[in-house]
């Protein structure tokens, strides 16, 4: 499966009326275990529970929908602190989510708590970074927004010389 997803993927993969366009594709391993390849020619895995049959195989697929949040705004915010050149040495984000309790438990609340380790790093740029990722540049959150609650804190921890 893997050259040919390979190509199938790259042959969809395309900008189309000005839209870029994303293609993945996800096959059954076994039971409630799932691999999906992606444009970025990376397999992810993922399985459910052992309560709904799965066997832990893999990361469930609501864990990777907040993964995948999480690194876009990672993302964002770091590319903006390097622009700034911030001296940043160290970096580490948690995340609390809450989900509805009946189906589809879409997330209701998201929390964010940056921890930004370094040296000298001004709060105001850390502020700005976050708030351009929240506001402007991060795709997943901006997504999210209309339906779930964000919000965020962080802490600046100083680093070494």
């Amino acid at each position: 499966m893997g050259r040919r997803c390979r190509r199938l993927c790259d042959r969809r993969r395309q900008i189309r009326g000005g839209k870029m366009k994303m293609m993945l594709k996800v096959k059954q391993i076994e039971g409630l275990a799932l691999a999906a390849f992606a444009d970025s020619k990376h397999w992810v895995t993922m399985g459910a529970p052992e309560h709904l049959g799965g066997f832990g195989a893999g990361t469930r697929p609501m864990e990777l929908v907040l993964i995948g949040i999480a690194g876009c705004a990672t993302m964002d915010i770091l590319a903006i602190l390097k622009k700034k050149r911030v001296n940043l040495q160290g970096f580490d984000l948690a995340v609390e989510a809450e989900r509805a309790d009946e189906h589809p438990q879409v997330f209701k609340e998201i929390h964010f708590h940056y921890t930004f380790i370094g040296k000298d790093i001004k709060s105001g740029d850390v502020d700005r970074a976050i708030r351009l990722t929240d506001e402007k540049y991060c795709g997943a959150t901006a997504m999210i927004k209309p339906t779930v609650k964000v919000s965020y804190d962080y802490v600046i921890k100083e680093g070494a010389d």
